[in-house]
């Protein structure tokens, strides 16, 4: 009786410090996602505009036409016969609520001629691309919900996207290749207030499934991404914030081949012109299978990252628990981020922090051979340099990770700063780690470690260079 006793006050005690761990959620945390609002009685149903479900016949104008004639009305639903339709870019207007109901499935035109070219934003910079499969455009109070599935039939983007890559590959042009090589995003709402995607199961994304691009109090709610049906597609992030205000992402499953979980904020010299933030985002109760990170801050963080609450989260086989990453010619501020209640399971890096990633594709330069006077305007972009050079260098600064156990970890941190970017105040607390190797922390300053357990197999401890005030 006395163990039984001893083991339940164990557990209280263990209980108590997870809690004590836990910090106390901001106010603004109750202040993000949809506010409140109806949409009309209207119900349209897009059979009766001429589409067709079979699967096969191109369905773009009908839906239109309903949705449009929606608005017309003052807003309403916009609804399916149970069956499969084919269609390219649609664009939802305010007061819309696309309902793909249980037993309807989007099919993604594969054809790129299906999706019109607007102007937008893609990895940081402004440009003409593809719109979306379903877009959200300067609108407010609109949704896109119900239990069907949006099947974006990529798989002919990802194989353009490699053989493209091989060719620019050989010509010194990886920076550019994933700009060139136009693929159609699955949803995207820019510009717009007060949005709601909920319930919808998203497979097979051409490029990014959702972007949520310079919009504000927008919620993203139990839905599901299952990108690596049939294969491993290039660009295929989940679900990115970018230059967003006020978002709220709950209860959604996400495997995917690139970032889970982003927060982006532009890149380089046009991130910096532009220069509009993310803040404000609660990510919250989720799931990532396969992809780079759990959580991925950049690597586009010219505007600036800040006020991010991340909690209650799984992952499993993901390259990458927390992920901050930026590059030289970024500029911008990573702060005030809490990421903490996280199980991992086969993790890549439980913390993972580069402001000079992968500078193959980070840093442009112009092969000889190329006139600079006849190279498309987004390959000016890139190329056009930050100046004072002092101005790209990216911050990365307050970084709170608390209450996380990560087993069969390859390395538990990799943390490493740049001359004159130093990884400044990073707390972390209850953490329990096992992982292969425990890695590394260089150009560091100012890190508390409170109850940190790294189990590495190797035998090693966290090694620290070129660091202040760092006791591990």
């Amino acid at each position: 009786m006395k163990s039984i006793h001893f083991l339940l006050l164990a557990a209280l005690l263990l209980m108590t410090l997870a809690i004590s761990a836990q910090p106390k959620a901001p106010a603004w945390v109750n202040k993000v996602g949809a506010r409140k609002f109806s949409f009309k009685r209207n119900n349209l149903l897009v059979n009766q505009y001429g589409a067709v479900n079979d699967g096969k016949t191109l369905a773009t104008i009908a839906i239109q036409k309903a949705i449009d004639e929606c608005a017309k009305k003052g807003g309403g639903v916009v609804s399916f016969s149970p069956g499969k339709y084919l269609t390219g870019s649609l664009f939802i207007k305010s007061g819309v609520n696309l309902l793909i109901g249980k037993g309807v499935e989007l099919l993604g035109s594969q054809d790129i001629k299906d999706y019109p070219e607007i102007d937008t934003r893609v990895a940081g910079i402004e440009m003409k691309w593809p719109a979306a499969l379903i877009n959200i455009l300067k609108e407010n109070k609109a949704s896109i919900s119900g239990e069907g599935l949006i099947n974006a039939q990529g798989k002919p983007f990802w194989d353009y996207y490699w053989n493209l890559r091989k060719d620019y590959d050989a010509k010194g042009l990886r920076w550019i290749v994933d700009y060139d090589a136009k693929r159609p995003r699955t949803i995207l709402v820019e510009s717009a207030k007060d949005i709601i995607i909920k319930d919808v199961t998203i497979q097979q994304a051409g490029f990014w499934t959702v972007q949520l691009l310079y919009s504000s109090y927008v919620t993203v709610d139990h839905i599901t991404i299952k990108n690596n049906v049939d294969g491993h597609g290039p660009s295929m992030d989940g679900i990115d914030v970018d230059s967003s205000l006020w978002t709220l992402i709950q209860n959604c499953d996400i495997d995917c081949n690139d970032d889970n979980f982003c927060l982006k904020a532009g890149r380089d010299w046009d991130g910096l012109r532009v220069n509009r933030s993310t803040e404000y985002v609660v990510i919250r109760n989720c799931v990532a299978r396969k992809g780079a990170g759990l959580l991925t801050l950049g690597s586009e963080t010219s505007g600036s990252i800040r006020h991010i609450w991340a909690t209650d989260l799984v992952g499993y086989g993901t390259g990458n628990a927390i992920n901050i990453k930026s590059a030289k010619t970024r500029g911008g501020t990573v702060e005030d981020v809490y990421f903490g209640n996280i199980t991992m399971h086969g993790v890549g890096n439980v913390i993972q922090i580069n402001p000079n990633w992968n500078p193959a594709y980070s840093y442009s330069t112009l092969p000889a051979g190329y006139n600079p006077d006849s190279i498309p305007p987004h390959w000016t972009k890139l190329l056009h340099r930050v100046e004072p050079e002092s101005k790209g260098i990216p911050t990365f600064q307050n970084i709170n990770v608390f209450n996380v156990t990560a087993t069969n970890a390859k390395k538990a941190i990799n943390a490493i700063g740049v001359n004159g970017t130093i990884l400044r105040d990073f707390k972390l607390t209850n953490l329990k780690i096992a992982a292969a190797t425990a890695g590394s922390i260089d150009f560091a300053e100012n890190w508390t470690f409170d109850r940190v357990e790294i189990a590495a197999a190797d035998g090693s401890s966290l090694k620290v260079t070129n660091s202040t005030n760092v006791k591990p």
